[in-house]
């Protein structure tokens, strides 16, 4: 018995489902209208009229592109031998320049370094070194403008 009341209640369920779909078609006709009837009975929908006027005569203007930037930060090269790190940098821009030298330790309990700023004027050449205890994982070099 429990099968035929959960199977009477799904019924009703869809067939409300399926009348939720249908009315707003059924509010859509205009009034006057008699909606088409019969099995082969087709809706006649007429086309969407385009206004003309509303249309740009040319394509919107395309925002400028931004400016290139200036070329900027001296140029680096970083060797790791062991436990120590060594980063040498020539400027060949005309701003100086502002280096700090990160070195990344391996070991869990070497203490991480960050060199103090080193001010690199135009067309300097300058050295960096840092160090850990025991291997270095990784060291890079950090611009910034003065």
């Amino acid at each position: 018995m429990r099968a035929r009341r959960s199977r009477a209640v799904s019924l009703l369920v869809t067939s409300v489902v399926l009348t939720g779909f249908l009315i707003p078609g059924a509010d859509a006709q205009q009034e006057g209208e008699e909606a088409p009837s019969g099995p082969g009975a087709v809706a006649v929908v007429e086309p969407a009229a385009v206004n003309l006027d509303e249309i740009p005569a040319e394509p919107p203007v395309r925002p400028r592109p931004p400016a290139p930037r200036e070329l900027f930060g001296a140029d680096c090269d970083t060797v790791i031998e062991g436990s120590q790190a060594t980063a040498t940098c020539q400027n060949g821009y005309p701003e100086t320049d502002l280096l700090r030298l990160h070195v990344e330790c391996d070991r869990w309990w070497d203490v991480d370094a960050d060199t103090a700023a080193v001010p690199l004027a135009p067309a300097g050449r300058t050295e960096l070194t840092g160090r850990c205890w025991k291997e270095v994982r990784s060291a890079w070099v950090t611009h910034q403008r003065l």
